[in-house]
């Protein structure tokens, strides 16, 4: 399968046949404040192609890297791409939270964090490791009962929520400038790393919410090759006039 990328030379007429002889992958760049369907429903018209789909959510907020399946032999391996473990690198604030666990929402429960020291900190990240039961985001995507708890929450709708578990291969931190922590994780699919900002937050008793992320990797697929949108036409275009 085609995997095409920032070194890739292709026109959208070789993407066009090879997406229907046998289908291939994007690595793309995603914009913040993009959804990953935002991605897809410009990648459409675009190509000029329909069957195209994504490997993994990625949250507005969320940059990094999303792979596009496009053409029908490409989409059937979605799941596959979706049960491959990521690589983010993220900031959280500490001393507020937000309804939606990252910097989407208002801040709330605002409160004095001077008395956190690095000690406090490196202690409440080496409890978030390994295996962990995890409790998603009421601002998420995830389903329950059929609806999107996402629906819920914006009715203020309540509901008790079960446990997902989860791995964290890698949750470590970067660096420290409170109320900011920068930190890397490596996790397995269905990982909300809002979550694990939000629990490292309830950890310090002092709250804590998303304010940054990217995604790094896909197993060993790395943003680094990725192009966003933007290049992503300019290639294309430039290779359609040869």
């Amino acid at each position: 399968m085609l995997f095409i990328d920032k070194n890739t030379k292709i026109s959208k007429t070789e993407i066009q046949q090879e997406a229907q002889e046998n289908g291939l992958f994007l690595y793309i760049d995603k914009q913040q404040d993009w959804t990953s369907h935002d991605v897809v429903a410009k990648l459409r018209p675009m190509l000029k192609i329909k069957k195209i789909g994504h490997s993994g959510t990625l949250d507005p907020l969320a940059t990094g890297l999303l792979i596009v399946a496009v053409g029908r032999g490409a989409t059937k391996q979605i799941s596959d791409l979706q049960a491959k473990s990521k690589v983010y690198i993220g900031t959280m604030k500490i001393g507020a939270t937000t309804k939606t666990d990252d910097a989407e929402g208002e801040e709330e429960n605002i409160c004095d964090i001077t008395h956190i020291t690095k000690e406090n900190i490196e202690s409440a990240f080496s409890k978030m490791q390994g295996e962990i039961a995890q409790i998603p985001p009421m601002f998420s995507a995830k389903k329950v009962n059929g609806q999107k708890l996402y629906h819920l929450a914006r009715k203020d709708i309540e509901i008790e929520l079960e446990p997902s578990y989860v791995t964290l291969y890698k949750n470590s931190i970067t660096s420290i400038e409170l109320p900011y922590i920068h930190f890397e994780v490596h996790c397995s699919k269905g990982t909300y790393i809002r979550a694990i900002a939000r629990d490292i937050g309830r950890e310090l008793g002092v709250g804590g919410y998303l304010t940054g992320l990217r995604r790094t990797y896909i197993e060993e697929h790395s943003v680094e090759n990725a192009v966003t949108l933007t290049e992503l036409q300019k290639m294309i275009d430039d290779n359609e006039s040869i």
